[in-house]
């Protein structure tokens, strides 16, 4: 049965907001800029403690990804906030000339990803993101799953020089990830099974733990691993826990092209075949709705994952 509870939920967007604040008060090096979007990032309190240290570049995206670059030459560390959406498409040229090709110490957090923005509707619900960055040379790509995780992320990225890209969302989510640490590369093993390992990131592996708790139930023994860094990849996490249940499950808030499954796809590729199940946006854009509507309408939900987890078995 399911080892983790939780109490309480927030949104994981204010773990990034109290990271940043934390930050602020212990690294002097770090700056912040925000595209007209202060309170949807839970920005203001850096920008009311630090306001030397931060910059409003208004409905700019592309010249504050510039800035940011311009900010790193000179030795600082420059958090860059506006949603997903636009920290991707809208300034992709800039991720790609700008700091990726120059290895520039920027890092790049983006919010309201994914279906879990809600009412917000497609034009914002960006499913896109993870694939778009993992694919630029020198990114790190980091997608916590609670408030304690994103947290703990955005502090962790400050000690990693190179560019990163931090996504989080905007809805209340359950809050189990208290008191872990974080390493970026390193997956947690949050639940030891042995029928079937299901590979989870972001708001999707509060899923994947509520989707063990059903496959228990029917005798069905899952590991759930949280895959908190899409890149670099932890390799040796994935071929140890596949090696033992001999199958495997992706569950991801993003389109199934360009996602963590298909990273996971190649590195099992690439070592030994098993069989695997994906569970994740396929090749569609999303719509306004309630956030745990739409993972259901769009198969993210519970019973997909738990179905999902079936049929990889079944296929052993």
């Amino acid at each position: 049965m399911t080892k983790l509870t939780y109490t309480d939920k927030k949104d994981t967007r204010s773990g990034f907001g109290d990271g940043l604040l934390e930050l602020g008060r212990t690294n002097p090096d770090v700056v912040a800029l925000c595209a007209d979007l202060i309170g949807s990032l839970k920005m203001g309190a850096f920008q009311k403690e630090f306001p030397e240290r931060f910059f409003q570049t208004g409905i700019a995206e592309a010249n504050m990804i510039s800035i940011a670059a311009g900010l790193a030459t000179a030795g600082k560390i420059p958090f860059t906030g506006t949603f997903a959406n636009f920290s991707t498409s809208r300034v992709y040229d800039q991720l790609r000339q700008g700091i990726a090709y120059s290895d520039k110490n920027v890092k790049v957090c983006a919010s309201h990803a994914g279906l879990t923005l809600g009412e917000d509707g497609a034009t914002h619900q960006v499913l896109e993101d993870l694939g778009m960055t993992k694919m630029l040379p020198n990114f790190t790509v980091i997608n916590p799953c609670d408030y304690h995780q994103t947290k703990a992320a955005t502090m962790a990225i400050a000690d990693h020089n190179g560019p990163v890209y931090l996504r989080f969302g905007r809805p209340s989510w359950p809050m189990f990830m208290e008191d872990q640490p974080f390493e970026i590369g390193k997956a947690i093993n949050l639940i030891e099974g042995s029928d079937v390992s299901i590979f989870a990131t972001g708001h999707l592996v509060w899923k994947a733990i509520e989707a063990e708790a059903e496959l228990a139930k029917e005798g069905i023994s899952a590991e759930v691993v949280n895959i908190h860094t899409i890149k670099p990849l932890d390799e040796e996490a994935i071929l140890k826990s596949v090696a033992k249940t001999g199958c495997a499950v992706s569950a991801e808030e993003h389109q199934m092209a360009g996602g963590l499954g298909e990273s996971i796809a190649s590195t099992l590729v690439r070592n030994k075949l098993y069989p695997m199940e994906f569970v994740a946006v396929n090749d569609q854009f999303g719509e306004s709705g309630k956030p745990d509507q739409l993972l259901d309408k769009y198969g993210l939900g519970v019973v997909d994952i738990v179905n999902a987890a079936k049929e990889a078995i079944s296929r052993k």
